[in-house]
């Protein structure tokens, strides 16, 4: 059993602990709020910019659609860009975004697909990489980004086109965490490239002129689509991680106290025992004379 003293330090390092798990939980919480907004506002962009693509998507066909539409008329070769955090102390969530990458992997690698990564964010690396050696090639740097934005987006998106026009992969999947609470961070799984042609009725019924032709409004709404779910995904990394910080702060402060509070019913039992022996021998001692 440790001694007196060894307890004592042990109290006083874990409620150090306390102290900065419940100050990380605060600055997650007041991160949290911002970044769930900024998710929040940019869902509704990209679903009409996908509505107004779907429309525009059904009166083009065959080789008078842009490249980024119609595909490159194969879907050997697959390129998952999974987008994870740049910092831990955030749970599992990085965890399930590898978990839910490498089930995609699985499943296209045993329909007979290349497999392929491009990996953005520093967490998910290490994990992919002890599976699929060459996965870290290819991929995008955030960890000195100190707010993202589209510009990091942009630079995503705009790398991702380059490989696909050089004939680098067929089909690219993009893995992300969508935020739902402070609690739950689902990771989810879309496809890129080529970019889905949304096929809705509205879209289908809806008479709409165009000018100038549907073909050239697509050259120029096709990448910027891309990057907006790209945009997105970053957004939701953002607010998940804080989210998932935040929970697992609070979870490690209150699992600090517990301890406290053990270390310290051990702290005082053994003190006792020892004020106790001593007792003992100097009534002995007394007894004795």
């Amino acid at each position: 059993m440790a001694n007196l003293k060894e307890l004592k330090g042990r109290i006083n390092s874990v409620k150090s602990t306390q102290k900065i798990t419940k100050a990380k939980q605060m600055v997650a919480a007041a991160k949290l709020r911002k970044a769930q907004a900024a998710a929040e506002a940019a869902r509704p962009y990209a679903e009409r910019l996908a509505s107004v693509m779907g429309s525009l998507a059904t009166k083009v066909s065959g080789d008078s659609a842009p490249k980024l539409l119609r595909g490159t008329g194969s879907d050997k070769r697959h390129l998952l860009v999974v987008v994870n955090t740049d910092k831990g102390l955030c749970g599992g969530l990085n965890a399930n975004i590898v978990k839910e990458a490498k089930k995609q992997a699985r499943e296209l690698t045993a329909a007979g697909k290349d497999v392929s990564f491009y990996l953005v964010g520093k967490k998910g690396r290490a994990p992919i990489k002890r599976d699929y050696p060459d996965a870290g090639k290819q991929g995008f740097d955030t960890s000195a980004v100190r707010h993202i934005g589209f510009d990091e987006a942009t630079q995503i998106a705009e790398e991702l086109v380059e490989l696909y026009e050089a004939g680098q992969f067929d089909v690219a999947h993009l893995v992300y965490p969508v935020f739902k609470s402070a609690l739950a961070q689902d990771p989810v799984t879309q496809q890129l490239i080529p970019v889905p042609s949304p096929n809705t009725a509205e879209a289908s019924e809806a008479v709409v002129e165009y000018e100038p032709d549907e073909e050239a409004i697509l050259e120029e709404l096709l990448p910027r689509y891309v990057k907006t779910q790209l945009f997105g995904a970053l957004l939701e990394r953002e607010a998940s991680e804080q989210g998932a910080s935040m929970t697992a702060m609070d979870n490690a402060t209150r699992n600090a106290g517990e301890l406290i509070e053990k270390l310290t019913i051990v702290y005082n039992r053994t003190r006792q025992a020892a004020i106790t022996t001593e007792l003992i021998e100097i009534i002995a001692g007394a007894e004795a004379l």
